[in-house]
């Protein structure tokens, strides 16, 4: 049979249905902690739970359906264009995460989920849209007992994150386009949720090659009063970090 024909044959009725969602896992650092962006949903299935904001993908790419939920939920929306987000959602790192399947993860239909892990140095306070009833940022450690399989996809974002920080660069978009190292190390710490000895941190950021860049420029904030003046630092080209800046062990913590 060929296409027309097939096509002049094919019902729908034969296939099961099933559709597809996006997730998000949007983190962000506020008061010095790893906060995640969690959603009440205000409709069925599961209203009043707390939830990843997502939603169904509509006439667009999954990472437009991404980027458009994330602007949604974070009152930004409109400020997505068709390939990327404009504004304050200019400098969020978003990457596909992992795609969710099993049969009863929603008890409407068959739903995949595809979600993406979301990082942003800063987003205002959340705005709940479509059918959250009001949205908020939540520290990871809070973020608990989620509807659907968000727990899942919460704990694998965590995951991939605070691997990515050991051998990416990835920690930089926590940061403004300048920070001074002691910035940086509190994204370490914040998001690996570990103190990190401030001599030894900065040594091993310096010591990766293409890690981060001086700016010629100095900042007095974060320092001591009185004492000098911390350097400034930008992103630099590395992709990978070699050597990577690996996560204290337990032998670490312990001596």
């Amino acid at each position: 049979m060929d296409e027309a024909g097939f096509l002049a044959a094919y019902d729908p009725r034969d296939y099961p249905a099933v559709a597809v969602t996006v997730d998000v896992v949007a983190l962000t650092i506020r008061d010095g902690r790893l906060s995640v962006l969690l959603v009440e949903r205000g409709t069925s299935p599961f209203a009043g739970h707390r939830a990843l904001p997502g939603g169904f993908v509509r006439e667009e790419t999954l990472e437009q359906a991404a980027l458009r939920e994330l602007a949604e939920e974070t009152g930004l929306a409109g400020q997505v264009d068709a390939s990327r987000a404009e504004g304050d959602l200019d400098r969020v790192h978003l990457e596909q995460l992992q795609t969710y399947g099993q049969p009863q993860r929603d008890p409407r239909m068959r739903v995949v989920s595809v979600a993406y892990l979301a990082f942003a140095p800063s987003l205002p306070e959340p705005t709940a849209g479509s059918d959250a009833a009001r949205a908020f940022w939540v520290p990871v450690d809070e973020a608990k007992d989620l509807a659907f399989d968000h727990d899942e996809i919460l704990a694998d974002g965590l995951e991939r994150a605070r691997a990515k920080l050991e051998y990416t660069p990835l920690a930089t978009a926590f940061t403004g386009p300048e920070f001074t190292i002691g910035e940086l190390r509190q994204v370490y710490a914040a998001v690996w949720g570990e103190d990190l000895h401030a001599g030894n941190f900065h040594r091993k950021v310096l010591s990766v090659p293409g890690f981060v860049e001086s700016t010629g420029a100095t900042t007095a904030r974060g320092g001591e009063r009185g004492g000098p003046k911390a350097k400034l630092y930008r992103a630099g080209d590395a992709r990978l970090l070699h050597p990577a800046l690996l996560r204290p062990t337990r032998e670490d913590r312990v001596r």
